[in-house]
Formats: structure tokens, sequence, C-alpha cells
């Protein structure tokens, strides 16, 4: 069992606290990508070097917390990638291999195998398929749930609000064989009742973008957006801006 399958976090801390998670999403070619999510892997390979270069060594977001409520958590950063882009397997992995890394991967089981049919611009990207999921998974990836169809949980009622994450996470369990103790929300928006929603399905953490002002905690965690512009000199100043709170 790898460091990021292993056990629940049992505490995280509030946001002005919270350990430092870089969110990626794509690992492919740039070039055509109006929304800046997509990162390429020599680019992800440079980044990750100098995260070495700060003295950190990137993890799932789960061993981070724990590490985190142990004391432990200095040297690293929680690496996370949303969407489970097949490019995530194909690119992502063995780069993060190379450097000795792990990382978070939050899936969408209600698309496997589809496309980002969300995004109304940029290209087609295809998603992980069972297989693909079940791979990451056996290479040490942690894997999390982003809800089953990649919609606004701060817009749905409270049926869809339950499918989106415990439905998510049952889907993953019998997927994977483990239920998944982290969820990220859609768009990175949530309010404190997608937040107990994602509680109440059994889930130890949320990871969204920037919480509103008065939600922090476990379920609340920002995470700072990594794009291909992203090198040494502005990864340091996204670092100091985290510890800012800003």
């Amino acid at each position: 069992m790898s460091a990021d399958t292993a056990t629940t976090p049992t505490a995280a801390p509030t946001a002005s606290a919270a350990p430092w998670i870089l969110m990626y999403h794509s690992v492919a070619d740039p070039s055509d990508d109006p929304y800046g999510i997509t990162v390429a892997p020599d680019r992800l390979g440079r980044q990750l070097c100098a995260l070495r270069r700060l003295g950190l060594t990137g993890v799932g977001v789960g061993t981070l917390l724990r590490a985190h409520a142990l004391g432990r958590a200095r040297g690293l950063v929680g690496l996370s990638f949303d969407d489970g882009y097949a490019d995530f397997t194909e690119a992502a992995l063995p780069v993060l291999r190379h450097h000795g890394c792990t990382a978070t991967l939050f899936v969408l089981p209600g698309r496997l195998g589809g496309g980002n049919d969300w995004d109304p611009e940029g290209p087609r990207k295809p998603l992980l398929d069972e297989r693909g999921i079940r791979a990451a998974a056996l290479a040490g990836t942690e894997i999390g749930s982003h809800g089953l169809y990649h919609v606004d949980l701060t817009a749905v009622d409270d049926d869809a609000l339950r499918q989106e994450t415990g439905r998510s996470r049952a889907w993953l369990h019998e997927l994977t064989g483990r239920a998944p103790d982290g969820f990220c929300y859609p768009y990175g928006t949530v309010d404190r009742r997608a937040a107990d929603a994602v509680r109440a399905a059994g889930y130890a953490y949320g990871c969204a973008i920037r919480p509103p002002a008065g939600l922090t905690g476990p379920y609340a965690l920002p995470r700072t957006h990594v794009s291909q512009a992203d090198r040494g000199v502005r990864l340091r100043v996204k670092r100091l801006r985290h510890r800012l709170g800003m």
C-alpha cells in the first residue's frame, strides 16, 4: 500500500494555516487552451524541479494532510489533478515518477471514458476510463471524487447533491476497491451546504480553490492554480501568497 492510500486523515487546518496544495488539470500541448489549465510535460518536470529547489516534494493531498496533522508536513506540497484527463497516465504519471512525486487525481465516475463537455470553448479532451483509473491507483496515485458529472454543487437540488457526493464515492469504491477520502468541488465552488454534503457522504476532506470567507477547515481547503506560465519565480510568489492567505 502506498503512502497516498494509507489511513484517512483525521484532521485538517483552518484556511490560514492550510498546507500548500497545487491544482493541475491536463498535462499535454498547451497551445490551444483558452482556460489556462494545460501544462506541457516538460514544463511540469521543470515545475517539480523548482519545487525541489524550494525544499518541497510533491505528494497526494491525503498524505499531506496526515503529515500536517502529525506536525510532519515540512518539506511537502500537495499535488492535485482535476477532471481525470486521460493524459494523466500518459503524460503526467511518468514525470511524477521521474521526480519521485505522487499526487491526488480527482475523477468523474459519471463520465468514464467521456470528455470535457462542460467546457464550452477549447479542444475536446478524453477522460480516463475504468482501466485508466485503476492503473493510476495501482501506480500509487490517490484517487478522489470530482463528483459524477462536473456540475456546480452550489446550484443543484438536494437529491442531485447527494448523488454527486455519495453515489460518486460508492462508484469509485466499487471501481478501485477503496472508498475515496477526498472530494474536489467542480469549478472550485463550495458553500456550507455542499461542504456538509461532502462530510455526510463520508469523505475526510474537500478541495476548493478560494473558499468563501468564514468557510474553513478540512472540507474547504484552498488550492493554488498552476499553469504553463508558472516557472520558479512565479511559484515562489504563489507560495508566499499562500502563506499570507492571499
